[in-house]
């Protein structure tokens, strides 16, 4: 016969389970940013912009001003050759106010038979030295050979001018458009004093271009830099690791 021991079984013994960490957990740590990356880059924003937007307005003139000149040397020396018209700087105030000294006019061909009365027109006077004049017809005649005479007058001039043109070619030019001030800008190019230093004018404004590019990708790079130099890097809050919670 045998004995059944009295006492509780190991199997109904209540393990004590002592307090321990998770498995699988890593302790973690608290991080704290660097100060002294972020000072850099807030500094190197707040003294870059303005050098930035000064750049981009040095771009910007730079570029209306190439526009400009582009558009000129095309309206004054391509558009006659292909479009057909003539331009011509006004000297004189005769015609203002309508057309005043330093205007650039624009004159098209017209048959001459049909000159009328009001029109502009273009013309080499019959007297002294044969200049172009740029006056309005008072009055339009026909010679005995059928070709048009007109009579001009400057718009501001009290009188009449002195002369009788006849219109011998088939053509007159007539004016259709006025560009004021364009014929300064010409006069001035034209200066010996602007042609001598254009050149070296524009192949300072071509380096300065150049270096306003160069700079840019340095500031660029640099303030790429200071982005990267100023991540947060772990550090120990309280010089001890902060460990995960325990079960029981």
């Amino acid at each position: 016969m045998s004995i059944a021991s009295l006492g509780p079984r190991s199997s109904d013994v209540p393990r004590h389970r002592g307090h321990r960490a998770e498995r699988g957990t890593a302790p973690r740590t608290a991080a704290a940013p660097t100060v002294s990356g972020t000072r850099r880059t807030a500094a190197a924003r707040t003294t870059g912009a303005p050098l930035r937007w000064l750049r981009r307005l040095g771009s910007v003139v730079l570029w209306v001003v190439m526009a400009l000149a582009l558009a000129s040397f095309a309206f004054l020396a391509i558009g006659p050759h292909v479009l057909g018209y003539r331009t011509a700087t006004m000297l004189t105030g005769s015609m203002e106010p309508g057309i005043s000294p330093g205007d650039v006019v624009v004159s098209v061909p017209r048959p001459a038979s049909d000159v009328a009365v009001g029109d502009v027109i273009s013309y080499h006077i019959p007297v002294e030295d044969h200049r172009v004049e740029t006056h309005r017809v008072v009055e339009v005649s026909y010679a005995d050979d059928g070709l048009p005479v007109v009579v001009t007058k400057g718009d501001a001039n009290p009188n009449k001018d002195p002369w009788t043109a006849h219109l011998a070619d088939d053509t007159v030019w007539q004016q259709v458009a006025v560009v004021p001030h364009l014929g300064e800008v010409v006069q001035l190019m034209r200066s010996p004093l602007v042609q001598k230093y254009v050149f070296w004018g524009g192949l300072g404004v071509l380096m300065m271009l150049v270096l306003s590019m160069i700079w840019r990708d340095e500031s660029e790079d640099e303030a790429r830099d200071e982005s990267e130099g100023s991540t947060i890097v772990p550090a120990h809050a309280g010089g001890a690791p902060v460990t995960g919670r325990s079960e029981e």
